[in-house]
């Protein structure tokens, strides 16, 4: 008897694992921190694990999601994307010019929406930059400007993913837990989701000071209501009681405990 194929669909929540090679077989991105080490590609602010995505959301690229749902859970695939399929083609209109300070401005911004100080931090060939929502390499500093190529890294390279479909996530619970994970990476872990009539999300330490959360969190509401239920969401903030410790004094002023001999 012929075993009957089950395709994901769009709206589907999954879990992703991939490697990402150009067309010279060069590991350009992974969720194995192991390969990422091992082809000098490491990056410690990076997070290496499976990701979670929703097919038809478009964090996937087109061509890639509809091969994805093609496949079947923990089927190991493979696909080519020929540039106009993968990140376009070079386009020399996309190179620009900026002056030194408003991209140190957009450096230092960029780091502390990743939660770090943005103290000693400047321009220089090589680093990514955020100019204008658009993310950009830096090639070239000179007094007083700064090249910037707002090509992605990739464009007009033929791309191949290797990927697996490690799970399909089912269940209400688990599916708010994915969209929060995508939209708000930071300890997502750690919130804690009650479902019912309404549905309501407590959130943890972190969020409460992390300037990214208030964007972060419309876009978790619009995705719940898109692709989850139409429910009332509620966000909860708890701080807890202050356990405030003696002062010397008060400690010092109290009876000490006779010490117990023994013969």
């Amino acid at each position: 008897m012929e075993e009957r194929v089950e395709y994901m669909e769009k709206g589907d929540f999954i879990k992703l694992q991939f490697d990402t090679y150009t067309e010279d077989g060069k590991l350009v991105e992974t969720t194995d921190e192991k390969k990422a080490k091992d082809n000098g590609i490491y990056d410690e602010h990076s997070s290496y694990k499976p990701i979670v995505t929703i097919l038809g959301s478009g964090r996937l690229l087109k061509d890639l999601e509809e091969d994805i749902q093609k496949a079947n859970v923990g089927e190991e695939k493979e696909i080519v994307l020929p540039p106009e399929k993968a990140f376009g083609v070079r386009d020399s209109n996309s190179v620009k010019v900026s002056s030194y300070r408003e991209v140190e401005r957009a450096l230092i911004e960029e780091e502390k929406r990743a939660g770090r100080s943005g103290k000693d931090v400047f321009p220089e060939p090589g680093k990514m930059v955020r100019i204008g929502g658009k993310y950009g390499k830096i090639m070239t500093v000179t007094a007083g400007r700064v090249v910037v190529d707002f090509n992605h890294p990739l464009a007009g390279k033929s791309i191949k993913y290797s990927y697996k479909v490690l799970e399909k996530i089912e269940g209400e619970q688990n599916k708010v837990a994915a969209i929060i994970e995508i939209n708000f990476s930071r300890d997502s872990d750690k919130f804690k989701i009650e479902t019912g009539e309404e549905l309501t999300i407590t959130i943890p330490d972190s969020a409460k000071i992390d300037d990214s959360w208030p964007l972060a969190k419309f876009a978790i509401v619009g995705a719940i209501r898109e692709y989850v239920a139409n429910k009332t969401v509620i966000f909860k903030e708890i701080f807890e009681k202050r356990v405030e410790e003696k002062k010397e004094e008060e400690k010092a002023s109290e009876p000490k405990e006779e010490a117990k001999s023994t013969s």
